[in-house]
């Protein structure tokens, strides 16, 4: 008698001589099946482990899909002097330049600039910090604007490079019986000070709704929509271009 082979979250398998990680979310409301952006790993995520073998079936039926997602996916794409990218949606020029690291704002007809000094092997590593103080300085400011509109309290705000949302929140929570309420976090990728400002603008107002609503509900919608209006165009900029995002810096 043939005995599949018993399958865990974490498990990696081969499509088509491509591997493939099961994941379990129990967060999902169905099997699928993505391209992690970040680290440009295949991932079939179920919603329990007794679906698993589902979403390892379905990833086998969606071979042909996986090569021309692989194929489409762009390059890694370095930060060099010289090169010029864009800071919500404006142009910047990198440089090489003596003294800190540093952003400096348009000014006198002139672009904006990030300049590096030091060890020009590591003047990508110096971009990406600057970007990254850029990119809390943005949502932090944004994320307090929209807060102050739905009348809750200001989240703690931090940036890293996440590898599979935009975003994410965590409403407040109380500590105990007759606690006062922990504050709320809202954590963001730093790659979306590459993003133009309405939709990095929109992406802060996405996670503040969650404080609101902690669900992707109608009630939630209309949340994001009284903070930006139609988040439909924000939404599709960033599955057509955040891809190409992640490419910055090596992805």
């Amino acid at each position: 008698m043939f005995f599949r082979q018993r399958l865990a979250d974490g498990d990696r398998i081969e499509v088509a001589g491509v591997p493939v990680r099961l994941r379990v979310n129990s967060r999902a409301r169905r099997v699928s099946l993505r391209l992690d952006l970040a680290s440009g790993e295949m991932v079939a995520t179920a919603p329990n482990l007794r679906q698993l073998s589902a979403a390892a079936d379905f990833a086998q039926q969606r071979a042909e899909w996986i090569r021309h997602q692989l194929a489409a996916r762009p390059q890694p794409l370095g930060l060099v002097p010289g090169q010029a990218i864009e800071v919500l949606g404006r142009p910047c020029l990198l440089a090489h330049r003596p003294g800190r690291a540093a952003f400096h704002p348009a000014a006198g007809g002139e672009p904006a600039r990030i300049g590096v000094g030091g060890d020009p092997a590591r003047f990508s590593n110096g971009v990406i910090r600057v970007l990254k103080a850029e990119a809390l300085g943005f949502l932090s400011e944004r994320t307090e604007v929209h807060v102050a509109a739905i009348g809750k309290p200001l989240p703690t705000v931090s940036v890293a490079d996440a590898r599979s949302r935009w975003g994410s929140c965590r409403p407040p929570r109380s500590r105990g019986f007759g606690a006062e309420c922990e504050v709320g976090r809202i954590r963001y990728s730093w790659r979306l000070i590459l993003a133009p400002y309405a939709v990095a603008d929109y992406v802060a107002a996405h996670e503040v709704a969650h404080l609101v609503e902690a669900n992707h509900s109608p009630r939630f919608w209309a949340v994001v929509k009284d903070l930006v209006g139609d988040h439909r165009p924000h939404r599709e900029w960033l599955r057509e271009h955040g891809a190409r995002l992640h490419a910055f810096g090596g992805g």
